[in-house]
């Protein structure tokens, strides 16, 4: 007999691991989702929703615990913390919920997890929330950085440097967009299938909404189960990817018999995409820090089936020797602050702060300095990098001219979509959060002198 869960305990359990241990969303949202596998989709669905939309509106539900509450959010146990923060998600978000029913399953986890003495103060707190009818509370409009720091959910000092660098109308687009529901966008294996009879294949599996994205070979899908439930993913006909991080194996002009080295590469889509271009031909030297991440890219290279990728544990910043001018590309996407897929990962919204941004800046341009040297002559160094953020980006992009000027920007215009090619500019790309219905990505192509 199957045990019965307690769905909202699970939600206020992974909600500790990610806020008070520090732990990835993502990773301890996914790592829930399978153990639980046998839940029918619904329950899943409530998990996943709850506990990642918690995450994601975390400033804001605390701004209106911080109103009702005299026992202000930072001064709360962890555990009745994470209980109210989840049930004010469900109270504002989820209409469906009757709001006696939240309160209600609230106050019996209350007890459940030994807080007798706090039932009264969760009733309470959220009894006054519904008799208010969850209205919304903000800051006053004319304080700009606060209120669009509440109303989104986003840290006052993103919210700032944003409005300073591209003013207040696009940062509110960018900082809106994050709170949109996400589809996932595949890329087909082209290698094993063609991108019209995946299409039928997603539909044989089951897949309710499959849509066309500016690339022919990339799609978004929803209305799936989950991806190990579908036989096309299984078999390695697509993989994962968002359509901004396809943009670079596009610029990069992969030819056939390429040998490509590919750094910090964990999942691997850039590795996988590479291998599909080069049609069984050339190799890909991929690889990252850690055994765990390229135990990660060997899983989705054999799931692809590709045999033309070797995957190593590899430190980008020490130089191997056997490796110096062998490669026709080299692609350097770099640790980076990951401002751009706060949509996807929305504990980055607390994870990264302006000094953890400083310190990635040295790390950045000690793989950049490293890895140039494994470019051939007239070969190209592809640098990308997952944020909006000038430092990290056409600043690092600057030094490193200056610091190499046997390397030269390219233009990759002509390489990309129709939607995207006027956003190239001087050899780099940087889309801005939901420009293109994309993440916001940085790509600038380094060509070294023949």
């Amino acid at each position: 007999m199957i045990k019965s869960v307690n769905l909202r305990e699970l939600i206020a359990d992974m909600l500790i691991e990610i806020t008070k241990n520090g732990e990835y969303s993502h990773v301890v949202i996914g790592q829930t989702l399978e153990k639980y596998q046998y839940l029918p989709k619904p329950d899943r669905s409530f998990l996943k929703k709850v506990t990642n939309g918690t995450i994601e509106q975390m400033i804001y539900i605390d701004y209106i615990l911080n109103h009702y509450s005299k026992v202000k959010v930072n001064k709360m146990k962890p555990m009745i913390r994470a209980i109210l923060r989840s049930s004010v998600y469900q109270l504002y978000f989820m209409d469906r919920i009757p709001s006696s029913a939240v309160c209600n399953e609230a106050v019996k986890l209350t007890a459940k997890r030994g807080f007798q003495n706090l039932k009264g103060f969760v009733n309470g707190v959220l009894r006054a929330i519904a008799r208010e009818g969850c209205r919304e509370i903000l800051p006053p409009i004319d304080q700009v950085t606060e209120y669009l720091s509440v109303k989104y959910s986003a840290p006052e000092w993103l919210v700032k440097r944003w409005t300073d660098t591209y003013g207040k109308e696009p940062t509110e687009h960018m900082l809106d967009y994050f709170l949109h529901e996400k589809n996932t966008t595949i890329r087909c294996n082209n290698s094993k299938i063609t991108s019209i009879k995946l299409k039928e294949k997603l539909t044989e599996d089951g897949v309710k909404k499959i849509m066309d994205t500016p690339l022919s070979y990339a799609f978004e899908i929803s209305g799936y189960d989950h991806l190990t439930s579908l036989s096309s993913f299984r078999e390695g006909l697509f993989a994962v990817q968002d359509m901004s991080s396809m943009l670079v194996a596009e610029a990069a002009g992969v030819q056939e018999n390429d040998l490509c080295i590919d750094v910090c590469a964990a999942p691997g889509g850039k590795t996988l995409h590479v291998a599909d271009k080069l049609g069984g031909t050339g190799r890909v030297l991929c690889g990252d820090i850690s055994e765990k991440k390229a135990e990660k890219i060997m899983e989705n290279v054999e799931r692809m089936g590709f045999e033309n990728v070797a995957v190593h544990v590899w430190d980008a910043t020490e130089f191997e020797e056997e490796l110096k001018e062998t490669a026709d590309i080299v692609l350097a996407d770099v640790p980076c602050s990951g401002l751009g897929v706060i949509g996807r990962k929305p504990d980055i919204k607390f994870k990264m702060n302006p000094e953890g941004i400083e310190e990635l800046i040295p790390l950045q341009r000690k793989i950049l300095a490293n890895v140039k040297n494994y470019v051939k002559p007239g070969g190209v160094l592809m640098f990308s990098t997952c944020t909006v953020n000038e430092k990290e980006n056409q600043e690092n992009v600057n030094w490193f001219i200056k610091e190499n000027p046997q390397f030269i920007l390219e233009d990759f215009s002509e390489k990309m979509p129709q939607a995207i090619k006027p956003l190239v500019k001087n050899g780099y790309l940087q889309l801005l959060p939901g420009e293109c219905n994309t993440d916001g990505f940085f790509i600038a192509k380094l060509r070294r002198k023949g």
